[in-house]
């Protein structure tokens, strides 16, 4: 009897994607198999992956197991995949057997792992957003890096996934505004649907620095004629120049939380007079660690807990194109692809 087989994404070199046949694993003692249902793509990253513009000597992610390996090509990627266990190994507890769960997993239709790598997925959470837990758990960091305070004026660049779902967040907070600034009409008029409570294009600069209430090419300290600027500002949108846009509009002593990974591509940082004078911090935010300050509190595990207890209101899965057969994986990133246009949010299914 020839061996059971799975089914395997590979990016084998820049723009060239694949799915091979491999032999399937078998759980050992203290494993289980899972059978994959979906495993959702992560745009920004994977986009850059698939480009060849990620870093070949850094570890994909050296927090998840499953992705210890460089980016070099050829590789498996991604970390997002639900499915049903569908075998134990030895010493695992029998509760496990045909356990719906969500794991940090590459793009394969079977997959061994521990059963503490795995997250049991509630009975009232759908497949289509139990896949899309990262991008929630990226947005909740955001919101715990960029510390919004009441009555702050906040501006999201960038309304992909992860930016939507941290437009969703923020507007449950008492700012004084939320704006986004976005390039696709689409995503922009979603911006608003999820609270934001204007979305501009790019090209609508002006409007945005009067809705700042930007007057001065440096900006001063609040006074009794008021605070121009943002107090908080998310840079999601995964593009280098954009950083220097943020850079422009923010107030005195504003805070710009740096979530977009940039790759290889590096970052045209004007340090000249506003972000010198103004006080202005750029925090790097990273969804793999939480923030060293909060570690007396929080873990990885409570953050997991608070996004669990959240994502049945955000509804992620309405942000999901209609999942896609694995095997049209090359049309999926061609369409990724587009500086225009591109899919919002890919997900594979596993038939």
């Amino acid at each position: 009897m020839p061996p059971q087989t799975r089914r395997v994404l590979r990016f084998v070199a820049p723009r060239t994607v694949s799915v091979e046949t491999e032999p399937r694993p078998d759980p050992g003692p203290g494993e289980v198999l899972v059978e994959t249902a979906l495993t959702a793509v992560s745009p920004g990253t994977e986009k850059l992956v698939y480009r060849g513009e990620a870093p070949s000597t850094l570890a994909a992610d050296p927090e998840i197991t499953a992705l210890e390996e460089g980016l070099d090509f050829p590789l498996t990627y991604g970390y997002a995949a639900v499915g049903e266990v569908v075998r134990l190994g030895a010493d695992v507890p029998p509760r496990w057997r045909n356990r719906r769960v969500f794991s940090f997993q590459p793009h394969v239709s079977h997959f061994v792992a521990s059963p503490d790598a795995l997250l049991p997925i509630p009975d009232d959470t759908s497949d289509i957003d139990a896949v899309l837990i990262p991008n929630v758990e990226t947005a909740v960091n955001f919101c715990m890096d960029g510390r919004p305070m009441i009555g702050e004026r906040v501006v999201i660049y960038g309304q992909g996934t992860v930016g939507l779902l941290t437009t969703s967040l923020l507007s449950r907070h008492p700012l004084g505004a939320l704006y986004t600034v976005e390039p696709d009409p689409d995503r922009r008029a979603r911006s608003e649907a999820r609270g934001a409570d204007r979305s501009f294009a790019p090209t609508d600069d002006s409007n945005l620095r009067e809705a700042l209430d930007l007057r001065h090419a440096d900006a001063p300290p609040a006074s009794e004629a008021g605070y121009e600027g943002a107090d908080l500002i998310f840079e999601l949108s995964g593009q280098p120049d954009v950083l220097n846009q943020a850079l422009a509009v923010a107030g005195y002593d504003g805070r710009i939380v740096l979530g977009s990974w940039y790759g290889t591509r590096r970052a045209p940082i004007d340090l000249g007079g506003r972000f010198h004078r103004s006080r202005v911090s750029i925090v790097s935010s990273q969804v793999s660690t939480v923030r060293p300050a909060y570690e007396g509190r929080w873990t990885k595990d409570r953050r997991m807990d608070a996004v669990l207890d959240i994502l049945p209101t955000l509804s992620p899965g309405a942000l999901a194109s209609e999942p896609a057969p694995l095997e049209e994986a090359g049309r999926v990133y061609e369409e990724l692809d587009r500086e225009e246009g591109g899919a919002l949010q890919p997900v594979f299914r596993y038939d």
